[in-house]
């Protein structure tokens, strides 16, 4: 028997392989299967995908029309390295990008343009380009919401707390501009509310040690009410006051070491030091109000108390970012 996770609700559709085959598509797929031709690429097939019973085509797209979700990560350029080499070697392209068509806007007197979005493929689309292939071979999901989703799943590589805040914050400017939900609403693509306060902050300041604060934001960092737009104002808000602690913490970290700290985890000591919330039994503080509460005890640090022994006793943690 294979095992049963605990809060997974899905309910495979129970298709068997000769199911998956379509022998006539839905109308609107149909209509997306044209639309395909008209942007000078082809449909190779059609099918259904085994556990929901969803239309994917398998579609040839000429590389030019094919661009990351404005919403995506940054590739890592040492991950394209060794795709190209791979490809290079192999000479085979074998693993389709998954595409969502969405419109582009169109400026004064043009057509508007499509364009097809890769929320999960940027690292195998660059590499193609930079080995010079005309075309790319994707997945096309009809459902260009479904991109939100999938790039918030999107496991294919481990990112870092920058790049997973940045990528979350991409997402929330977009959706902001056209959609009408709440933050709550988008739970499962922006992963956890501390995500979309940190990549205000990474924006503001990209060498932000945001790693130090993660812990604390995850545990009082809350999804704020009203439109996203509304909320926006209120992340930049959080954001700032999160800098302003840093601040604090930087000039405290900066006096110890002028007094000969060299531990690799003096920092992570200071956010412990000024951390009330070990302390506090029952309704923890609202997130403003703890970060005020912070910088005004990292202010207030006596450095001629604080010896090398009470960093080293504090077990240190993940090492200082940027």
């Amino acid at each position: 028997m294979p095992k049963r996770r605990r809060g997974i609700k899905l309910k495979p559709t129970g298709l068997l392989p000769a199911d998956l085959a379509l022998a006539d598509l839905p109308a609107e797929v149909a209509r997306l299967a044209r639309a395909v031709a008209d942007d000078g690429g082809a449909v190779l097939s059609s099918y259904r995908e085994p556990l929901g019973g969803h239309t994917l085509l398998l579609v040839a797209l000429p590389i030019e029309r094919v661009a990351p979700t404005p919403f995506q990560r940054d590739v890592a350029d040492g991950h394209v390295r060794r795709l190209v080499r791979a490809m290079d070697k192999t000479k085979r392209f074998l693993d389709p990008v998954i595409v969502v068509r969405e419109e582009r806007a169109a400026g004064e007197g043009e057509k508007a343009l499509y364009r097809y979005w890769v929320p999960n493929g940027y690292h195998r689309l660059t590499a193609l380009k930079e080995l010079g292939a005309k075309t790319v071979l994707g997945l096309l999901v009809p459902e260009t919401a479904v991109a939100y989703q999938i790039l918030a799943l999107n496991i294919e590589k481990a990112h870092n707390l920058r790049e997973r805040a940045i990528g979350v914050l991409r997402m929330v400017r977009d959706l902001a501009s056209f959609a009408d939900g709440e933050e709550e609403d988008y739970a499962l693509e922006f992963e956890e509310p501390a995500l979309i306060t940190l990549g205000f902050a990474y924006v503001k300041r990209p060498r932000f040690s945001g790693g130090a604060y993660h812990p604390i934001l995850r545990k009082t960092d809350a999804w704020l009410p009203g439109r996203l737009r509304a909320a926006i104002a209120e992340r930049e808000v959080r954001a700032d006051a999160l800098l302003a602690l840093d601040d604090a913490v930087v000039a405290v970290v900066a006096g110890l070491k002028e007094r000969g700290f060299a531990s690799p985890y003096v920092k992570t000591f200071v956010v412990a030091r000024v951390n009330p919330l070990p302390f506090i039994k029952g309704a923890l503080p609202a997130l403003p109000d703890l970060l005020a509460t912070m910088s005004k005890r990292a202010r207030g640090l006596k450095l001629d108390k604080i010896r090398p022994e009470d960093v080293a006793r504090s077990g240190g943690g993940p090492p200082e970012e940027g």
